[in-house]
């Protein structure tokens, strides 16, 4: 396993995501809920995966009591991150939520605690204010924030009056715009980008296509799964293809390796089954060479998905062709 040391933490260049555990909108029902779900975060620990990541709003809770369940015993094995839903972040109901996200976690202390979205309607200084004091309390540890701009994330530092550890945020081969200022700024000043969604919502796994579209409601919701993003995709996922059969490795796997190549970058796959789990790790020991880094960045750089319903893209693609 290849590790992350940044701002006094030493995380896995591989986490894990947990958005899917026992979340409605997924599809995968109770028995995996209650059982794959936990064998997942147990397996994740054995293969040295101490980054776990999950929320309040997954499952409404449910998915940090399988986390909790998971690390039962292995405490000091698991960096835990949960984050705040920002529905009303004031100081008093940050400090609450924090708590209670806590206890559903049978922990003492939330190693890293997270706004999950900006609310332009409430202050940054009243939000800190709860995330400072729960650190003052030994509830948390470090605070990050979650899809934040550049801008806001150093707007959080200087409201809490200390360091922000990181931001969560969407990146990966077809989500690129971290690049711009978040990735270079983390890189330079000691903090960690937790890069979600690392493999598009599987896109970039090369299994979905315009004629075989996935039918789970959260990658139909998402525009990438248009049949034409996945026709425009091609020329990603073949280069994607061509150098995972020169590794013996997956697209999925490449795909990630691209994603932690970055500096102070981790990824947070989800996983739906264990051996899903022990592919997306052994993305950590994949080591692309220069020319391969080079190409897969190249082949992101020409595709340009669009971002209209389907109604609206069947004509512009017409005019495109």
């Amino acid at each position: 396993m290849r590790f992350v040391e940044v701002g006094g933490v030493r995380l896995s260049a591989i986490g894990l995501g947990t958005w899917q555990f026992a979340s409605p909108e997924w599809g995968y029902g109770e028995g995996y809920a209650a059982v794959e779900a936990v064998a997942i975060v147990e397996r994740a620990l054995d293969l040295g995966v101490n980054l776990i990541d999950t929320a309040e709003i997954y499952g409404f809770g449910r998915s940090e009591s399988i986390v909790g369940q998971g690390i039962v015993g292995r405490r000091p094995e698991a960096f835990v991150a949960s984050k705040v839903f920002p529905v009303l972040p004031l100081g008093p109901v940050v400090e609450q939520r924090g708590r209670s996200s806590a206890r559903r976690l049978g922990v003492d202390r939330i190693d890293l605690y997270q706004v999950h979205w900006p609310n332009p309607a409430v202050p940054l200084g009243s939000t800190m204010a709860g995330m400072r004091r729960l650190q003052q309390a030994g509830v948390v540890a470090a605070v990050g924030v979650s899809n934040f701009t550049l801008r806001r994330w150093q707007a959080a530092e200087r409201a809490l009056g200390g360091p922000v550890l990181s931001n969560q945020v969407r990146y990966s081969l077809v989500a690129r715009r971290p690049e711009r200022e978040v990735l270079p700024w983390a890189a330079g000043s000691d903090r960690l980008v937790m890069a979600y969604s690392p493999l598009g919502q599987g896109l970039l796994s090369g299994r979905w296509s315009a004629s075989d579209r996935p039918r789970n409601g959260v990658r139909r919701a998402n525009p990438l799964f248009l049949p034409e993003n996945l026709d425009w995709a091609s020329g990603l996922l073949a280069t994607l293809a061509e150098v995972a059969r020169n590794h013996g490795a997956t697209s999925a796997q490449v795909a990630l390796a691209w994603v932690i190549r970055r500096p102070n970058t981790v990824a947070i796959p989800g996983a739906r089954t264990v051996a899903q789990l022990e592919a997306n790790v052994a993305a950590a020991d994949l080591d692309l060479t220069d020319d391969e880094n080079a190409a897969l960045t190249a082949a992101s750089d020409a595709f340009s998905p669009l971002r209209l319903p389907a109604a609206v893209t069947r004509p512009l693609r017409r005019r495109r062709g």
